[in-house]
C-alpha cells in the first residue's frame, strides 16, 4: 500500500472505518463532531501522522491517534494498523453499559400512560441521558 503525502480528514476517517460513508464523515466534520486539539476541523483539513482526533459518533466518543495515512477503504484488520485508539476505558465502558441498561416497560393491558405517568417517564429519561 503506497504511503500518501496529503489526505483529507473526512477521507481518512472513512478509510479507517470510523464512518460507514465518506458523506457521513464530511457531515460529522461540518457539524463539529470531529476535533483536533479541542478545535473543530473542516472536512478538507489535512491529516498528519501523530495527530490526535476526538470523534463523537452518536453517543459514542472516541480518541484516535493517526499512525499512518490510508486513502483507500480496506478491511478492518488492515485499517487498525493506521490508527491507535486512545479512548479512555471509562468512556468505553460507559458507552457499552448503556446497551445493558434495563428498559422501563409497562404491563400488558395497562392502557396508555396518563399525563402524570408520561411526565415521570420523561423525567426519568431526562435524568438518565444527562448524567454528566
Amino acid at each position: 500500500m503506497a504511503e500518501v503525502e496529503k489526505l483529507r480528514v473526512d477521507k481518512y476517517l472513512w478509510a479507517i472505518r470510523v464512518f460507514k460513508t465518506r458523506s457521513l464523515a464530511t457531515e460529522a466534520c461540518k457539524a463539529g463532531r470531529v476535533k483536533l486539539d479541542g478545535r473543530s476541523v473542516k472536512p478538507s483539513a489535512l491529516v498528519k501522522v501523530g495527530d490526535s482526533y476526538q470523534i463523537q459518533k452518536g453517543l459514542e466518543k472516541k480518541v484516535l491517534q493517526v499512525t499512518g495515512l490510508l486513502d483507500k477503504r480496506v478491511d478492518a484488520k488492515t485499517a487498525a494498523a493506521f490508527y491507535e485508539d486512545l479512548t479512555p476505558m471509562e468512556e468505553t465502558y460507559r458507552y457499552k453499559s448503556m446497551y445493558r441498561a434495563s428498559v422501563p416497560t409497562r404491563d400488558r393491558g395497562a392502557g396508555r400512560p396518563t399525563k402524570k405517568d408520561r411526565r415521570e417517564i420523561d423525567n426519568l429519561q431526562h435524568d438518565w441521558w444527562n448524567e454528566d
